[in-house]
């Protein structure tokens, strides 16, 4: 419950921060046609105001102008201003729209005054017209230049176009694949948990039968008929050191399971760490014999008590041994010290095997992970015994580092508070 709960947060957590970045990358999109907007009537402004001044400089171009303001209103006041006048506005036009670099549609006419030029800029923020009185540049009063531009804003999105195309292009492309990566997540948890379910389904079906095997094994081998056959004695032999092996397994399997899920609780006391390496070398050294092997012991720290649950503990050391075992490439040599540092205690275990390259050190803590070897498979497992151990390191907060060197051997090394 707890890792659904943790997966819902994070995916509610990325949400809200990609609905933020959205927020902003849209914010900044109207931030930047705010800034082309006013930078675009600035333009307008400067140009019109250019204009207005070279018209009021013309005298004879303002008393001309100035004679047409008796007309009544606005259209007939442009049609009396003669077609030589108004060439001349709109050549002067064009030459500050070329000066500002500022190439748009226009058209243009001279109206009667009817509010500020303050107000009426105010305005052009929001409208596409744009006046310039010029009562203040001549003696003609009451006449201003009106500048419209029809293509205003398809000219500020025309600016804008790569830039806004790009940046919603972008967040679609982002929204979409992490929508994907959420139901891919889902599945991929969904199918996890179908995953281990079966296995812990399958793994407790298997402990009946060979609970079974095992008992029939012994009671065979109880039958004096069967003590006095080599070969029958053996093969009954075999059966049940295979069996015991797969009932490893399947107790490893449904160990880490419940250490996934929670489930498995630590019987913890204080324990004397020396004291348990060695109890645990007397029940290793008839496997290390059998391969001819050595074991030497360096037990250096001095607080020697931690806090532990001792099944746990013994197992995470008797399976860093055993794979020192299964994976020897004779002369077999191991060495386990302990010093203090810290406040805790630490375990080293040194092996002369086969090591691991340095590509696959990070993967061997992970489930099912097993370094490749290619066509050969000299040694079985389902790869989850380093991870059971660092699973119970972790449980008794500690930590477990590996050093080692392909075809020189393996130091494995775990961290254990002092109690």
């Amino acid at each position: 419950m707890k890792k659904i709960n943790k997966n819902y947060i994070i995916i509610g957590i990325s949400s809200i921060a990609l609905f933020v970045v959205i927020i902003i990358q849209f914010t900044w999109i109207l931030q930047t046609a705010k800034a082309k907007e006013e930078l675009f009537n600035e333009k307008a402004n400067m140009v019109l105001s250019r204009t207005t001044e070279a018209i009021c400089a013309d005298k004879a171009t303002c008393m001309r102008i100035g004679a047409c303001m008796e007309m009544d209103d606005d259209n007939m006041l442009n049609a009396s201003i003669n077609k030589h006048d108004k060439a001349t506005i709109d050549s002067i036009l064009n030459h500050y729209m070329d000066y500002y670099n500022f190439h748009v549609d226009y058209t243009f006419v001279i109206a009667k005054n009817e509010h500020s030029d303050a107000h009426h800029n105010s305005k052009a923020m929001m409208s596409n017209t744009f006046y310039k009185s010029m009562d203040e540049l001549s003696e003609i009063s009451g006449l201003q230049l009106k500048l419209v531009i029809p293509d205003k804003q398809q000219f500020i999105l025309a600016e804008m176009g790569p830039l806004f195309v790009t940046s919603i292009i972008l967040i679609i492309i982002v929204i979409v694949m992490f929508w994907r990566t959420i139901i891919a997540l889902l599945k991929e948890k969904e199918i996890a948990e179908h995953t281990t379910e079966f296995l812990n389904n399958m793994t407790h079906e298997f402990k009946t039968p060979l609970t079974n095997i095992a008992l029939a094994g012994k009671m065979i081998l109880k039958d004096h008929q069967v003590a006095e056959n080599p070969k029958t004695k053996q093969y009954s032999e075999i059966i049940l050191e295979e069996n015991e092996k797969l009932r490893a397994q399947v107790e490893n399997v449904l160990n880490m399971s419940a250490l996934e899920r929670g489930e498995m609780n630590l019987r913890k006391e204080i324990i004397d760490v020396h004291q348990l390496i060695q109890e645990i070398v007397k029940c290793m050294n008839v496997q290390i014999e059998e391969h001819q092997g050595k074991l030497t012991l360096e037990l250096l720290a001095s607080n020697v008590n931690v806090n532990a649950d001792k099944t746990h503990l013994s197992n995470a050391i008797c399976t860093i041994l055993d794979n020192a075992i299964k994976y020897n490439k004779g002369n077999l040599a191991i060495q386990i010290q302990t010093y203090n540092k810290d406040n805790s205690v630490f375990i080293s275990i040194d092996d002369n095997g086969i090591g691991i390259d340095k590509e696959y050190q990070k993967s061997i803590f992970n489930k099912y992970y097993r370094v490749p070897t290619g066509n050969v498979h000299n040694v079985k497992g389902f790869g989850l015994g380093l991870a059971y151990v660092k699973k119970i390191v972790e449980l008794h907060k500690g930590n477990l580092s590996v050093q080692s060197e392909l075809g020189k051997g393996t130091t494995l090394q775990m961290s254990l508070p002092n109690a």
